[in-house]
């Protein structure tokens, strides 16, 4: 019978990898699936009917709460960054920085994207500031498959640090902390992913295409809704103080994010006018941010679900996979680095895909430290779905956007997602699996 049953959960589990590679819409598919492995699970004795309903479907939304609170003000912080104008005038002096040659002006927006993106959260935070950054590097000359690819690259390189991201994998790693010990990893895979980015720039432009130097002082930032004349230097910082405070102080991420937040709208002005102008302005940007992690928030609120009942029939996976699966920590690496592009087209290697029942059958099945587990999956799920997979959202939309095609997307990112990849899945073998 538990064979049997094990048989059905990995046809099943292939059907979800099938699904959602071909598009399918994530939050429907989980709670089929959810829904599926609880009916085998009491099948095969693992849990109750009663049980399932209270802690399957009940509690597994319940217990993501938390990460929901986070992702909201995240996003509520990014509305801010764009509606006040600092994410532009940010933008704006690292072109003039640049000056005349698009490989400095392109390196230092990609830099510029990843610091951004260490706090700031969701997919209207990154076509908002997309539809700044794109414009201006395609008007230096820059060929659009690179732009796009450089852009979505450095937005992915920001989330070994941003918090609202953590948040969503704790949820899954619940004894996993945002401590030092994870921060000097996660700094480090941040600059590995910077620095392959500038190597991919360097050579695209200054070996295979030499791209003209052409002036940037003028460039259109699509910024006609936003004065930044009302953009002080001093809120140029804004975009850091909520990763400051996490990490130097150890603060909550939803405090600094409030915190980050005032200041940015003080500092541009937005909180004059009276309370009532006040109360206005703090309204419809937070409104603003929960519109835009929207459909998030209902993924967020069926995944758990999948979560929970994935630990439940994890023993279904011992007598086909026990054997197969590497025993040890370099060998689990090495793996994980031959099958990185796993992480592609919602695969068994990323947590916004099939990746959340893979965690169930290895947390289950083999004696990995959290720590290790935890980056071994963030890595494919930050390098090669948020930074080079078409079907994440906020990447589709840059495609669209800038009329790429989905080829040459993936045949500029996917070998250099892969180097990032085997890189930091190295470091986190060095970090948390020796």
């Amino acid at each position: 019978m538990e064979l049997a049953i094990g048989i059905a959960l990995i046809i099943s589990y292939i059907g979800l990898a099938i699904y959602a590679a071909r598009g399918g819409n994530l939050m429907t598919g989980f709670f089929v699936m959810a829904v599926i492995w609880l009916f085998f699970c009491i099948l095969g004795g693992k849990l109750t009917w009663e049980d399932g309903m209270k802690d399957i479907l009940q509690g597994g939304p319940e217990s993501w709460g938390a990460t929901a609170v986070n992702v909201i003000f995240g996003s509520w912080f990014g509305k801010i960054l764009v509606d006040t104008g600092i994410a532009s005038k940010l933008i704006k002096s690292v072109t003039e920085l640049g000056g005349d040659d698009p490989f400095i002006v392109t390196l230092l927006l990609s830099i510029v994207t990843g610091i951004i993106f260490t706090a700031t959260f969701g997919a209207g935070a990154v076509v908002a500031i997309g539809v700044i950054v794109l414009p201006i590097l395609l008007s230096l000359g820059v060929p659009k498959y690179l732009a796009v690819t450089s852009y979505l690259m450095s937005v992915a390189s920001g989330m070994y640090l941003n918090p609202v991201l953590f948040s969503q994998m704790q949820a899954i790693f619940e004894d996993m902390t945002y401590n030092s010990e994870y921060l000097n990893w996660a700094f480090i895979a941040m600059a590995v992913q910077l620095i392959i980015i500038g190597i991919m720039l360097f050579v695209h432009m200054k070996v295979l295409n030499k791209t003209k130097r052409r002036k940037s002082w003028d460039l259109n930032l699509n910024e006609e809704n936003v004065s930044l004349d009302n953009v002080p230097a001093i809120a140029l910082i804004t975009p850091i103080i909520p990763t400051t405070l996490s990490i130097a102080f150890s603060w909550a991420s939803i405090p600094a994010f409030i915190v980050g937040s005032v200041f940015g709208l003080g500092v541009c002005g937005k909180l004059k006018g009276g309370w009532n102008n006040i109360s206005r302005v703090v309204s419809q940007t937070f409104y603003d941010g929960v519109i835009d992690v929207a459909s998030l928030l209902g993924f967020l609120f069926i995944l758990p679900m999948f979560n929970k009942i994935s630990g439940v029939a994890a023993p279904f996976f011992d007598p086909i996979l026990g054997d197969l699966l590497p025993k040890t920590t370099l060998g689990l690496t090495i793996a994980f680095v031959i099958i990185a592009p796993l992480g592609l087209f919602r695969g068994p290697l990323t947590i916004f895909g099939a990746g959340a029942a893979t965690v169930g059958v290895l947390s289950q099945l083999g004696s990995y430290s959290t720590p290790f587990l935890f980056t071994l999956m963030y890595v494919p799920t930050i390098a090669m779905n948020l930074a080079a997979c078409p079907t994440q959202s906020w990447n589709l939309w840059a495609l669209n956007y800038s009329k790429v095609s989905v080829k040459s997307f993936m045949k500029t990112g996917v070998v250099w997602a892969w180097l990032i990849s085997a890189i930091n899945l190295f470091l986190v073998f060095v970090f948390f699996g020796s």
